[in-house]
């Protein structure tokens, strides 16, 4: 016979306890956001509108910042209003909800870094087929996958958890609705959901980070055999994923590798995950590629020139 689910809604904890911290979080967390949204928009449009950018390489950057844009949106506006109230709470529909999307965005980032990367290994390993392989309509249908594999990834986790009885207490220790904190709020026995959890996104983010590893090693032996210009110019490209799978894969690791457990850590690891890559990924895939920063700057030249007329 199952227990009956007696929680309507959950109460949140938050980051800190301390109203004056709270403040702070409220300003500091608030222009992050902004600066994420206002970033991967104009990396969106420029590629959109520029002339020039119509590699595979900026199609998949694009999506990349849509879900940039998506992933910190799914929590930061809840915890930036949460500042201003005493009592945080989020119903049980939302929290399900915010799950869904949380693990949705975040999901397909992964897997776009992971086809940015494949992009990256075709172009430099195998330059004389790169136009055959990645034409137009490849590059549409792994853009598509990371999608569809990302809505998987998240709708296994939601399901898992939606069907779990809460009975109480209803307290979650964390300014979003985590499957981690969740799972331990369940009165019922969790081990099994917990593994799977551990599969689908620990495990899941442990293989994508060895693929991309092993993709980019395998990439750095290939520049051996070419010129000084080629290997500095595919290094900083190489380099800008590098940097942004470390961003954005280690995080998940540390937190659903393991068995379903929360630690002290856990609420910086996460918050730096959902904030830091969406906003840090608009400057690395621009301050390190001219080609993206020329675009800008023709881009936005025009729309500033025919606006003064």
């Amino acid at each position: 016979m199952g227990t009956k689910n007696n929680v309507t809604e959950f109460v949140l904890f938050g980051l800190f306890q301390s109203r004056e911290l709270q403040h702070v979080c409220f300003v500091v967390f608030s222009l992050f956001h902004m600066l994420t949204l206002l970033g991967n928009l104009m990396v969106i449009i420029t590629i959109n509108a520029s002339k020039t950018l119509h590699a595979p390489m900026y199609f998949f950057l694009s999506h990349l910042s849509f879900a940039d844009m998506c992933y910190p949106s799914a929590t930061t506006p809840k915890m930036i209003t949460d500042t201003f109230v005493e009592h945080k709470t989020i119903s049980f529909n939302g929290c399900m909800t915010q799950l869904f999307s949380a693990h949705f965005f975040g999901g397909t980032e992964i897997f776009l870094l992971t086809v940015m990367a494949y992009d990256r290994y075709v172009a430099i390993c195998r330059p004389l087929h790169y136009i055959t392989i990645m034409d137009r309509r490849k590059c549409g249908l792994l853009a598509g996958a990371s999608w569809v594999a990302g809505f998987f990834h998240s709708i296994l986790q939601t399901l898992l958890t939606v069907q779990l009885p809460f009975c109480g207490p209803n307290e979650i220790d964390n300014f979003f609705c985590d499957v981690h904190p969740l799972l331990k709020l369940a009165c019922a026995d969790t081990y099994v959901v917990g593994l799977i959890v551990m599969a689908n996104s620990g495990i899941l983010s442990l293989v994508c980070f060895i693929i991309l590893i092993v993709s980019y090693v395998v990439i750095l032996l290939n520049l051996r055999s070419r010129s000084s210009e080629g290997r500095r110019k595919a290094l900083s490209t190489c380099g800008s994923h590098i940097i942004t799978v470390i961003l954005v894969l280690v995080p998940p690791m540390f937190m659903y590798i393991r068995p379903s457990t929360t630690l002290a850590a856990d609420k910086l690891v996460i918050l730096f995950n959902i904030v830091m890559p969406p906003l840090l990924n608009p400057l690395i895939y621009t301050l390190r590629n001219n080609e993206v920063k020329n675009a800008m700057r023709k881009v936005f030249r025009i729309k500033g020139n025919s606006g003064e007329k």
